[in-house]
């Protein structure tokens, strides 16, 4: 399978040299379900040109610190990249920042959310009837770092995971090549803890210790990541 993750962001300075790159990331995550799949990683923040959906089977976009309101000189060319393999159907998967953009580019609404910072252990209610999660799984415990959030999905997209945090935290799009997610399958702990702690200063202590609590409960990644991994295979 030819796939290009598309790095739209970069692990935050303090943390470089304990943690991998986002797209190495992703791409561990994927190996673990045995998908067979190599992935090719652009870094657009580098200047790297997008590549044509025509020339791929697959696209996925990482997490950023940056808004999909933000002026960045990537970020248009992105929209018209993400429009493009949808006309084409070309499969495509989008997390938390990618998650976001993929909505905003097909005329959702995606903006920082009144509730403020989601961090920690999130549950997610899944809704019944998508074909690439197990039967009987209800309920998903996925770790989370946003503020901004998808207010309103476009229209020819479908809520498959919501919480009350966020009510729009997984959609599925009509057409069937389109998945995308809030919540981070491809973070370990360790990683979600450090931005936890990175966050001090910045939210109340309240908060951090609440997020450090909901580490607690058990994650479902290999659940949700065996999804997106079934999505791109099949």
């Amino acid at each position: 399978m030819n796939l290009a993750i598309i790095e739209t962001g970069l692990v935050p300075e303090p943390l470089r040299g304990r943690f991998r790159p986002y797209p190495e990331m992703f791409a561990t995550m994927l190996a673990r379900h045995g998908a067979g799949i190599a992935p090719d990683f652009v870094p657009v923040l580098e200047g790297a040109p997008l590549p044509d959906p025509e020339g791929l089977d697959a696209v996925l976009i990482t997490g950023s610190p940056a808004g999909v309101y933000d002026p960045l000189p990537w970020m248009d060319p992105l929209r018209n990249f993400i429009r493009r393999a949808h006309e084409r159907g070309t499969k495509m998967v989008g997390i938390c920042f990618g998650h976001q953009i993929i909505a905003d580019a097909l005329g959702g609404d995606v903006r920082k959310s009144e509730k403020g910072w989601g961090l920690g252990r999130h549950v997610y209610d899944v809704l019944p009837d998508h074909p690439h999660f197990v039967p009987g799984v209800d309920k998903l415990a996925i770790a989370c770092s946003h503020q901004d959030q998808v207010i309103t999905p476009p229209p020819m997209a479908k809520v498959i995971l919501r919480s009350a945090f966020a009510p729009n935290a997984g959609l599925s799009y009509a057409g069937g090549n389109i998945l995308s997610f809030q919540p981070h399958p491809e973070f370990e702990d360790d990683y979600s803890k450090a931005l936890i702690d990175l966050r001090r200063g910045k939210v109340s202590e309240d908060v951090i210790e609440a997020a450090h609590d909901s580490m607690k409960t058990r994650s479902d990644s290999a659940i949700l990541s065996h999804a997106i991994s079934r999505f791109l295979a099949c």
